[in-house]
């Protein structure tokens, strides 16, 4: 995100980098005489009808961005602050109360902003003042720009900031080009921050550009700024408490009709407890190979595919684990590389494994199978064992963890 300030005029863009499909937009009146209305932009469910506010700007032209960063969690702080217990309340509960960046650091103040232990946010009010909000810290600025990127600035050195393509381009952008709070600067600038990955055309699902003096915000949809939408916030707030899809705004975009059709293991539950019963017999028939290998009576210079399928069962077993807990995985450059685990990294290499593994395998199993020495049930395993590898080489093909990016 980035605000700009110039002439008295405050402008703020929200890039908001996410793989649901339930972008949208709403518009609150103040909940009473001394309050504001506000616009909200987000797509995270947190009830049957309730959505996370991700960016949003009150009638008071106070605007809010919230990004996903890390910060190690401290110990309970000495000064006791109130606990909040309902985010969606919470924060919206600023837009409706406070008109300026002081009124809301004196309102965050009282809280335990632990909460947001992954979160960081930032306040813009029309002078141009800001207040980024980390976890554990308040930090105020006053500059006529400001860029943040998925990072505490407390913790996070300039250098190390701009090892992030979002923040590097948004920082180059605004040291090449004059200052200008206008539409077209910052849907430039926009578009130079946002993101599209390789492997399904997935990265920033929605750009919000407010305008804090007139009260407008121009919305794009999925990384695309051949058109835009804009909502005036008094016009819309006439029309009473609303809720709008975004993508129903817009035409239809091929690369978000991708993403509403792929499926993962988080959002289609099936799939999830696929994965279990996998791993579940892939552990079982890794038992009866081992038990086969080192208890059978006579032996040959093929029973080494017996240790050697149980021990690919293994790491497989592992591989759906982290399959079933890290949503970056199907949608990020293949082989993934996570950002703070060796193993996890490691593990993308797995399905390239498993791929190069296959034909000796297959092959060594089919000598086994037609052995007459070989017992049926035995024989049962590998034939089973073999389908559950070419099951699982289908699947990683189709969430392209086989590729090459």
């Amino acid at each position: 995100m980035y605000k700009i300030t110039v002439d008295g005029k405050t402008m703020v863009g929200c890039n908001e980098d996410a793989w649901r499909t339930t972008s949208s937009i709403w518009f609150e009146n103040a909940k009473n005489d001394h309050g504001y209305g506000a616009a909200f932009t987000g797509s995270r469910r947190v009830g049957q009808s309730r959505i996370a506010p991700q960016s949003g700007m009150n009638e008071a032209g106070l605007v809010f961005s919230r990004l996903a960063s890390y910060y190690p969690r401290q110990e309970e702080q000495i000064i006791a602050k109130k606990a909040i217990t309902n985010e969606v309340e919470y924060l919206s509960g600023i837009l409706h109360q406070c008109r300026s960046v002081d009124e809301v650091k004196r309102y965050i103040e009282q809280y335990d902003h632990s909460f947001f232990i992954e979160d960081v946010f930032i306040y813009v009010d029309q002078s141009g003042k800001y207040l980024v909000v980390e976890p554990y810290n308040l930090i105020e600025g006053n500059k006529s720009s400001y860029v943040l990127s998925n990072f505490c600035p407390s913790i996070t050195d300039p250098a190390s900031a701009r090892n992030l393509d979002r923040y590097r381009n948004g920082d180059d952008f605004l040291k090449a080009h004059p200052l200008e709070a206008s539409i077209a600067y910052c849907t430039a600038l926009s578009d130079t921050m946002h993101v599209c990955r390789n492997r399904n055309g997935d990265g920033t699902l929605l750009t919000s550009i407010w305008d804090g003096k007139h009260g407008l915000v121009n919305l794009y949809f999925y990384h695309n700024f051949d058109g835009t939408v804009q909502f005036n916030l008094s016009q819309e707030l006439a029309k009473g408490d609303h809720m709008l899809q975004v993508a129903d705004l817009f035409p239809v975009n091929a690369e978000f009709e991708r993403l509403k059709t792929y499926k993962t293991p988080f959002n289609t539950p099936a799939l999830r407890v696929l994965l279990v019963l996998l791993a579940s017999v892939l552990f079982t028939f890794a038992l009866l190979l081992l038990v086969h290998y080192f208890f059978k009576s006579e032996s040959n210079r093929f029973d080494r595919i017996y240790l050697f399928s149980a021990m690919i069962n293994v790491i497989l077993i592992g591989y759906l684990f982290v399959l079933a807990t890290n949503v970056n995985v199907y949608y990020f450059d293949a082989p993934y590389k996570h950002y703070s685990s060796f193993l996890i990294s490691l593990s993308s290499y797995i399905p390239y494994f498993l791929l190069i593994a296959l034909i000796p395998l297959l092959f060594y199993s089919a000598r086994m199978i037609k052995s007459k020495e070989n017992k049926r049930w035995i024989k049962g395993a590998l034939v089973l064992n073999s389908l559950i590898y070419l099951a699982l080489i289908a699947g990683f093909n189709y969430w392209g963890l086989t590729s090459l990016s």
